[in-house]
This record gives C-alpha cells, structure tokens and sequence, in this order.
C-alpha cells in the first residue's frame, strides 16, 4: 500500500464532482473499477499501471514540465494541466511512485514554434489538385459505402478483400484507411454493427460543393488533432514539429507521420513542406477560407452530352448534386476531368427502387442535356419502367406472411424454381407466392436476383426500398462514460474520521502482508509508546502482533494506536 495514497485521497475527497470526471476521462478510468472509497482511487491512480498509461498522453510540454518539477513547487506553465492529471503532489513536485516511473525517460525536444513557410505557386497548385482529388475519391468510397457498407476489422480498417473489391472500383488501396478516418472524424461515416455506413450528414456532403467539401475534411481533421499538436487558438503547430508532440509515446511516430499524410492529402501542406495559403487561416485557429483553393479547383459544369451508345458524358467535373443522381440512374465508367457514365437496364431499375420514376428520369435528363435524349435511351428507360412493378411483395394482413404476386405467370413459376431464392421457402398459393420471411428481406432478394419487384404498403400504395438507410454519426467510446454512479458510491464511503478510517487500512495491509509496523500507543497517562510490532491478526478493534523488542506478543485495543507506519514487509 503506497505510504503516499493518503495525502491524494483527500485532495480527491475535497475535489467537485467535475474536477474528478475530468479527471477519471483524463486517466482513462473504467466507468465501474471496483473502488470502495477515495483510498482505493488514490492508491490506482499512484499504482505504476495507471502511471505508465498516462505519461505516454502528455504533451511534449507537460513532460517537459513534469521533469522540471521540484519540491520548491516549479511546474512551469503546464502546472495546471498535471495538477488535472492528480501528477503533482500539493507542493509542486512528483509523487516518489511518479519519480520512479520518469526514470530513464529522456528529456523532451524543444518544439519548432515557427510558422510554415508560404507555398510558392507551383507547389500551392499541385497542394490544390491533391485536396480535389482525396475530396473526390472520398465521394467514391462514401457512394460505394451508401449501396453496400463494407466490413470493418476490430481496428476500425478495412480489410484486405474489402480494399480489393474498393480498388476494382478505382480507389488506391492505400489510402482507403486514411480515407475512413477522414470520413468518420468528419460525421460523414459512422462504424455500425463493425460496418461503415454513411451517415444523414455524410448524404447531404456528398450533394454539396467541392469547396463546401473540403471546409467540412479540413476543419473536422483540425478539431480531431491530438492535444499535443493543438495550439491554444484552436489551431496546430508547424507539422514538422508533430513527431514530438507526445515524446514518451512510443506509438506516437507512426501516428504523427498517419496524421501528417492527411494533411497532405486534403492539401493543408504541400510536397515540399510548406503552407499553401488556404492551410493558414485554419493552422491559426480561424474559420476556413477557401477563396485561394477555389481558384485552382476546377470549374464544375452542370451540363452533359448524352450519346446513341446509351452513355453520358461531362465535359468537366460534374457539380456534385448532379453527379450524385445521375449515379443513381447510370453507372459510372470513367472519373477524370471529362468523366463518362453508361445507363443499363440493371442501373435504370436501381433507380426506381430508390424512389425514381419513369418521367423524373426524362425530365432529369433532359433539363441538363446538351443533346437531348437519344431514342435508345428514351426506349431503354421506357421498356424497364414497363417491368417495374410486375413482382408486389406485401404483408398478408391475415396470416402476417410475405406475398408476392404477379400479373405475368411466368415470372411467378420462374421464382418457384429459382435456386437462388430457396433460402426464402416460398411456397404456391393461389396463385402467388408466400413466406414467413419478413417483407423488406423478400424484396431485396428478389431485387439482387434482378426481379422487377416492388414494395406495397398496407394501403397498396408502392414503398421506396432503402436497404441502407443514413445513419446517426456515433460519439466517441471515451464520451460516453458515466462517473456519476462511482463518483457517488465514493462520496457514501466518504466517513467524517479520514484518519481512523486511514488507520484501519493500513493495519489491514500490515497484517495482510505479515508486516513489521511501528504503532504509536496512547497510554493512560497522556503519553505515548512506540512499538516495533509483526502484525499477525486484526479483529474486534484490536490488533495482535510480536513485540519485536521484548518478544512477546501483544494485543493493543486499536482506539489506543495514534499511528502506524509499516517498516519492513
């Protein structure tokens, strides 16, 4: 038992309830750790555990800080932020536990407080191409995640047949993880159930403006920057001084370099290490201001060229809510600054399944054609709004089962026989089919095996079929810890007589450890004895042990013992 938990105790006993969730958050405290009382929380937070988990946190000031600490009370400037870590004893210097724990930690590197060089013109545009094309190919990922959300590993990556299937699809495998974490820091993706899934913000993102896009990475990746990288403006130190923001955290070069490529990628610095001047205003903790990034981004266009061949073809980046769109109703083949797309009755069907119809793709198209709309087309998207429908998939109001009818019989026998769909158990009747599998998991069966189906409501009325409805963004796992409950089952063991109460923990650990323990005895006359004492028991308020001097064993009432200090175990 550490001889110094006691003087930490109280000063957590004394402490608001806000001052110890700061600080449990701070330490990384489970919500429930077994503590009894503020002798049990004092004691783990002084246990060399908990003490190496914290120093790899602090900053490369406050270790810096945390070695200049002396009993003449110097902390320098970070003093308050090691006293909110429970660092420092009341007099300024470290706790004996903490001095053994700093052993061997080398001293910290000063940090470069200068600002970034300006970026010169060339290096600024190839900045600027960078940020349209990670802010692009995010777009991508995000509109893949929307139709089919991707499997996550225990880490939050993406694992390696899912960023194979990614790289058909034309994003480099190596920069899918950096792209998650951009997308998840910014709410626009959320982990669910260990899949990304796009969020309700995340939809609206991907309709709004390259600029407005950006604002929302570059901003949201400066608010998630490390404490050690922040500035008190809100905003960070030069980048090249990251790798010694957290000095004693031996994961911290790996992660600094991750976050230091994000920045690179959406075009905070540029490839020679300087500061295009969009990054400034942000570094210094401003809003963003994209006026010098927008003039290097290239001019979106709202207008497209539609072609026999059943495809479609912008002369220039498409303007994002209008991309978004017409990937609903035709596949993308080609992204570049002329980016080409094919329209297919496979892609014209997953458009009436989100909602679409046959004269709001006409009157889509042909607002913002250059061409018009080819006959070809107009009869392809006329022949596959006819199949539309012919499969209804609704809920028996009767037996509570799936039906699926059909005017066309042949579609009806064809889903009887289909081996694909046996895991549904569909079975004949009168004329349709029925299931006890649930409506919306028939639909999108029968949809995957390229059935025109068709959800009715309880009112025959068509449903739009959302298989992977917006998400809610997550909070993060550390903000939803409660203190409240221990916080208040401390404060109820929290007795008026500390020092009885601290009396008894320490005869305890003695006996427990066959200690020997120097007690100091109140005797009858006012004065005092001290005993060198090997505790062997405690019980009934009195404590037995061998005198070590005349070696005999004695029995003390414990309301006669002063103090005790355990000397040897």
């Amino acid at each position: 038992m550490s001889t110094h938990a006691r003087p930490l105790a109280d000063r957590l006993a004394a402490a608001g309830d806000d001052d110890l969730t700061r600080l449990f958050a701070a330490r990384g405290v489970r919500a429930d750790p077994g503590w009894h009382d503020f002798f049990d929380a004092a004691e783990a937070l002084l246990d060399p555990s908990s003490l190496a988990k914290v120093l790899p946190r602090l900053t490369s000031d406050e270790a810096a800080a945390l070695l200049r600490a002396d009993g003449a009370g110097d902390a320098g400037d970070q003093r308050e932020a090691l006293d909110a870590l429970a660092l420092l004893t009341a007099d300024g210097s470290t706790w004996p536990e903490l001095a053994t724990a700093l052993e061997g930690r080398p001293a910290p590197a000063p940090l470069d407080a200068s600002a970034p060089h300006p970026s010169d013109p060339a290096p600024s545009a190839h900045a600027a191409e960078r940020a349209f094309t990670t802010v692009a190919v995010l777009a991508d990922l995000l509109m893949i995640t929307r139709d089919a959300p991707f499997s996550l590993l225990a880490g939050g990556t993406v694992s390696a047949a899912e960023k194979r299937q990614l790289a058909e699809a034309g994003i480099a495998v190596d920069l899918v993880d950096a792209l998650v974490s951009i997308a998840v820091d910014a709410g626009l993706a959320t982990a669910a159930e260990r899949r990304l899934r796009v969020t309700a913000d995340g939809d609206g993102w991907l309709r709004s403006s390259a600029s407005d896009r950006w604002t929302r990475l570059a901003t949201s990746f400066r608010d998630a920057l490390p404490r050690g990288v922040r500035t008190p403006s809100g905003g960070w130190i030069a980048t090249d001084a990251w790798i010694d923001a957290h000095p004693w955290d031996p994961a911290w070069p790996d992660r600094s370099r991750a976050l230091r490529e994000t920045a690179r990628l959406l075009g905070l610095v540029a490839g020679d290490g300087s500061e295009p001047a969009w990054a400034t205003p942000l570094r210094e903790g401003a809003p963003a201001d994209t006026s010098a990034l927008g003039v290097l981004l290239p001019a979106e266009v709202d207008r497209f060229f539609l072609q026999n061949d059943l495809t479609a073809i912008a002369p220039g980046p498409l303007a994002p809510a209008l991309d978004v769109r017409l990937r609903t109703i035709a596949a993308r083949e080609s992204a570049a600054q002329a980016s080409s797309y094919r329209f297919t009755a496979e892609s014209i069907a997953h458009a009436f399944v989100v909602g679409e119809s046959e004269q709001g793709i006409l009157d889509f198209l042909g607002g913002i054609s250059l061409t018009g709309i080819p006959q070809p087309l107009a009869y392809l998207i006329a022949q596959t709004a006819q199949r539309h429908g012919l499969v209804r998939v609704s809920t028996d109001d009767e037996t509570g089962r799936t039906r699926i009818e059909s005017d066309d019989r042949h579609l009806i026998d064809a889903m009887a026989v289909d081996q694909s769909l046996r895991p549904l158990g569909l079975t004949a009747h009168v004329a349709s089919l029925t299931t006890k599998v649930g409506r919306d998991t028939v639909y999108w069966a029968l949809t995957d095996a390229r059935y025109p189906a068709t959800l009715i409501g309880a009112d025959g009325a068509p449903l739009i079929g959302d298989r992977h409805p917006p998400r809610t963004a997550t909070a993060p796992a550390t903000a939803a810890v409660d203190y409240a409950p221990l916080i208040a089952r401390l404060r109820s063991r929290q007795g008026p007589d500390a020092d009885a109460a601290w009396l008894d923990r320490e005869l305890e650990a003695a006996v427990r450890a066959r200690a020997v323990v120097r007690v100091t005895v109140g005797m009858p006359d006012g004065s005092t004895r001290d005993l060198l004492l090997e505790a062997t028991g405690l019980g009934g308020g009195r404590l037995r042990g061998r005198d070590r001097a005349a070696d005999v064993e004695r029995t003390l009432p414990v309301s006669s013992i002063r103090s005790a200090t355990i000397v040897a175990p």
